[in-house]
């Protein structure tokens, strides 16, 4: 890669994490390890809810396999779960590059 590209390229991720940080820095407060604490059991709550509703799944259904029903909500349960689990990765993302404020301890 040329000296030019790769400049520019330096220019784009300066460029878009100014425009990331403008965009998102004012709605989001200042955060801390505290403020996360209610996003971080969400996503262990939806984590749980849906690891034990195929453990319960199991203990019910034995050999016979589990119903349309329990599926449903199984599946249910997993997307909710991986909608939390990428939001989160998500806002860690706005932390690592700085787009979001942090409080100093």
């Amino acid at each position: 890669m040329t000296v030019e590209n790769n400049r520019l390229l330096l220019e784009i991720e300066k460029r878009r994490r100014d425009i990331n940080r403008e965009i998102m820095n004012p709605q989001i407060p200042e955060l801390s390890l505290e403020d996360l604490d209610p996003v971080l059991k969400l996503a262990a709550r939806a984590r749980l809810a849906y690891v034990q509703e195929l453990m319960d799944i199991a203990s019910m259904v034995g050999e016979a396999g589990p119903s349309i029903e329990q599926i449903e909500q199984l599946r249910n349960l997993r997307i909710t779960y991986e909608e939390t689990r990428s939001a989160v990765n998500a806002l860690e993302t706005l932390i690592q590059r700085d787009y979001l404020d942090v409080k100093r301890r």
